[in-house]
């Protein structure tokens, strides 16, 4: 299977991932912080990368900003699992180059099957996904009324 990347500050969150996912068959890396994530992630080469987006000293946002500029995420998709739901929110992180958006709480098993089919498509197929998931969300912004909820 893959070889996963899970960087949370929350240990109960890389345990329940560290569990389900291993149970699914692949092997699980883990790092309670952005600058043990990267160093793994430098060395180990992880398939997928599942990404906190509250992290301590450096957010996920910066993570990924490093991970583009070391070109790792051309080959590596970049989940996001966070508890952070807002609409601007999921637009940077696609816009950062995430290719899945996944809110916390969330069912293990959804977030298998997320990274399965993830880590299946070819690069291209990733980036034209987060293109249509950029496109659905920005013309459902533009359907709100102008002082509407976000």
């Amino acid at each position: 299977m893959a070889r996963v990347l899970v960087i949370d500050d929350d240990p109960d969150v890389l345990l329940l991932c560290r569990v389900n996912l291993a149970h699914a068959g692949h092997e699980v890396l883990m790092a309670l912080d952005a600058e043990r994530g990267l160093e793994i992630a430098r060395t180990d080469q992880p398939d997928v990368i599942v990404l906190d987006l509250m992290l301590p000293h450096v957010d996920g946002f910066g993570v990924m900003k490093v991970l583009a500029a070391e070109g790792v995420m051309e080959e590596v998709p970049v989940l996001l699992l966070t508890a952070r739901t807002g609409w601007e929110d999921r637009v940077r992180g696609l816009q950062a180059g995430a290719t899945e958006y996944v809110t916390k709480p969330f069912a293990p098993a959804a977030l298998t099957a997320v990274l399965e089919r993830t880590h299946a498509m070819s690069s291209d197929e990733r980036q034209a996904s987060r293109a249509a998931a950029l496109r659905d969300l920005l013309s459902e912004d533009r359907d709100r009324p102008a002082n509407g909820p976000r």
